[in-house]
């Protein structure tokens, strides 16, 4: 397609994304249609893009599909909310109708724009995505440019390209936005890490990984990769000639990588005296504000998060100095690993984007042995968890399971922990979860120990999304009687 101008578009799913899509399409002079399966989502679409907006609610999954094919459109924009599986992809891959995701649609916006636009730096992976994302906005926006985070955070990437003032982007692509993403160019990427996820959605453990992958695809300068499986997606990828592959370690870099020595944080990928020197580019006291609330050490997590970031950055040619002042001024996401209150001894910590076994397991693995209360579960995506528990299981003192699938982490704690207690919450409102769960966790917990929300699972089943389930947890626990620590 070399245009949008009067082009036939349909617009799947009119949340956030979808209506930032639909506005801009119709700036752009496209003939717009939006459908989406939720009456409530048309209603409030409405009310933001117009009475004239020519919007339809679907019932179901046929029906969304025979809708959207039915109406002879040249392109369908297609929220991340529709699985790769649905009647919708599959039929439209059958009879040719191209489909993008929004973040396709910003590139081609940004393409068709006079001047080169903003450089892009894309962040994908299981874990880790909005925190890395986060820190280098933080250093980009150090260096002196306007370089806000969008995609999976913050606001819908083609309504940031529309406007046309950035300098350069911190792209945060889920699996489900990359599945739908197909000329994209950035300028680096990275695949932070890879674990079984959302198996549900894409239908099997390979096809998330294919997906996850296409972040490399067309890279102009690195490809960063952060460990052996990363490393291979990198050597498959079809990038732009002269693009290189960076690595990053929690140790001694060698030539070509950034790494750990001792208290600073290195670069030898992007200096001319790679071969000899090791530039120093933050210290572990800029990170220091990121550790636990108790005093502990920067989690490892957090620290590759960091290079990461840092390796992004450099890319674009930002100066050391600015990587140290960007990460010295960056806060922290809402829900990852929060401190909520300290009350009678007992630390609650809110990790609600922990929306997976990965990252689950990286929060608990940072607690003492036996000092976790863990409450848990939600929508499993299909997942299993025997390698979490079975990595996790000297943490935990007690578990407090909530939300509709909790049948699969109660057989892995019943296989890996069985000495560990187990309570659960059975399935209601939204209103009535957490302070139940919270309740059950306040008994449980002794002081000196942890209780920390690190779901593994999403939010969908009883909360809107992971932030709403974050907050529930805080107002529940600052709901327990007596004064907070």
């Amino acid at each position: 397609m070399t245009t949008l101008a009067g082009a036939r578009v349909v617009v799947v799913g009119l949340g956030t994304s979808g209506r930032a899509a639909a506005e801009v399409l119709t700036t752009l002079g496209a003939h717009v249609e939006g459908v989406d399966r939720s009456e409530a989502s048309v209603e409030a679409a409405r009310a933001e893009l117009g009475p004239a907006a020519r919007l339809t609610a679907a019932p179901d999954d046929e029906t969304l599909a025979d809708l959207v094919l039915g109406r002879g459109a040249d392109l369908a924009v297609v929220s991340p909310g529709v699985p790769a599986t649905s009647p919708l992809l599959t039929r439209a891959a059958a009879s040719g109708l191209p489909c993008w995701s929004e973040v396709e649609l910003a590139w081609q916006v940004q393409q068709a724009a006079p001047g080169p636009g903003p450089d892009w730096l894309t962040i994908t992976g299981t874990n880790g995505k909005t925190t890395t994302v986060g820190m280098l906005s933080s250093i980009l926006t150090a260096a002196g440019l306007h370089a806000p985070a969008v995609g999976n955070v913050g606001t819908p990437v083609v309504r940031v390209v529309a406007e046309g003032r950035a300098d350069a982007l911190a792209v945060e692509l889920s699996s489900f936005q990359l599945h739908l993403t197909h000329s994209v160019a950035p300028l680096a990427s990275v695949c932070l890490n890879l674990a079984p996820d959302h198996i549900d959605w894409h239908g099997s453990f390979a096809a998330y990984r294919e997906d996850k992958a296409r972040v490399y695809a067309r890279t102009r300068v690195a490809c960063v990769y952060t460990d052996d499986v990363t490393r291979a997606m990198v050597e498959e990828a079809d990038v732009a000639e002269g693009a290189r592959a960076v690595g990053t370690r929690l140790g001694a870099p060698a030539v070509g990588e950034l790494g750990l020595v001792e208290d600073v944080l290195c670069d030898r990928a992007f200096d001319r005296r790679r071969q000899t020197h090791a530039v120093p580019l933050a210290t572990l006291a800029d990170l220091a504000h990121l550790a636990p609330a108790d005093g502990g050490e920067v989690p490892r997590h957090v620290l590759a998060d960091a290079l990461a970031a840092a390796a992004l950055a450099r890319a674009r040619g930002v100066e050391p100095a600015a990587v140290a002042a960007g990460l010295r001024s960056f806060t922290g996401g809402r829900h990852r690993i929060e401190t909520v209150a300290t009350r009678d001894g007992v630390t609650w910590v809110d990790d609600s984007k922990a929306t997976n076994a990965h990252a689950a397991r990286a929060s608990l693995g940072a607690l003492p042995p036996g000092r976790g209360v863990w409450v848990a579960g939600g929508l499993a995506k299909g997942a299993t968890f025997d390698e979490l528990v079975r990595g996790v299981a000297d943490r935990l003192r007690a578990v407090v399971l909530i939300g509709v699938d909790r049948a699969p982490l109660r057989a892995a704690l019943a296989r890996h922990a069985p000495d560990v207690p187990v309570t659960e919450v059975e399935a209601g409102d939204t209103e009535g979860v957490m302070p139940l769960a919270v309740a059950a966790a306040a008994r449980l917990a002794r002081p000196g120990d942890t209780v920390l929300l690190a779901p593994a699972c999403a939010s969908m089943d009883q909360f809107t999304d992971y932030g709403a389930r974050g907050d529930a947890f805080a107002a529940a626990v600052r709901a327990l009687p007596g004064e907070p620590g």
